[in-house]
């Protein structure tokens, strides 16, 4: 569904930006986790986990907002190929965001570990414990990672292009929104304007 208003409602702008920092810095701790060890590992998981799950929380959020609310059209001189594209890419991201915190959480269920979120919050299993399951997952899980993270880089690259290059609106639609126009003026208006000018 489209928009009339060339921006995205605001409650989507501040949602999309909030998840965005937490994707952000859920790269960045995927990262090291894989590549530190001991105390420093078990640390970047007790962040990993909670964050994951506020993206989960944030996206179910979401997704009914942006059905609710649509989404502004995009410009009429860009290519159908490239509107389907950016359709194509918006569900992906949409799915992805909902699937990934998802199989974490079922891949920790089956392995046996808890989820907690924070002192005294652990959330329930969704999947009863079966390693050969959490194996599957582990790796579902990484592969998943690294697809999102390469749908990441081109939707930063489209948004770039279309800020930078293009400059047709699109990413202003979902950071500072478009200026509204000054009311044309009345006929009040001018009438008034006359009288100011007259000599008293």
């Amino acid at each position: 569904m489209s928009r009339a208003s060339p921006d995205f409602h605001p409650a989507l702008r501040l949602l999309h930006w909030l998840m965005a920092a937490l994707v952000l810095a859920m790269l960045f701790i995927g990262v090291f986790m894989v590549s530190t060890s001991g105390p420093a590992y078990v640390t970047l998981l007790g962040l990993h986990r909670p964050i994951g799950i506020a993206i989960l929380a944030l996206v179910l959020l979401r997704l009914p907002l942006r059905l609710a609310t649509g989404a502004p059209a995009l410009p009429e001189d860009l290519a159908p190929a490239q509107k389907q594209i950016a359709w194509g890419s918006h569900v992906l991201l949409y799915a992805t965001l909902v699937t990934l915190p998802l199989i974490g959480w079922g891949m920790l269920s089956a392995g046996g570990y808890p989820v907690r979120l924070c002192s005294g919050i652990v959330l329930p299993p969704i999947l009863p414990h079966d390693l050969a399951l959490y194996a599957v997952l582990r790796a579902a899980h990484t592969a998943i990672a690294l697809a999102f993270f390469a749908l990441i880089l081109l939707h930063l690259a489209a948004a770039l292009m279309h800020g930078l290059v293009r400059r047709d609106g699109v990413l202003r639609s979902m950071t500072t929104g478009h200026r509204r126009p000054p009311a044309p003026p009345t006929a009040n208006d001018d009438k008034a304007e006359e009288n100011a000018t007259l000599p008293t």
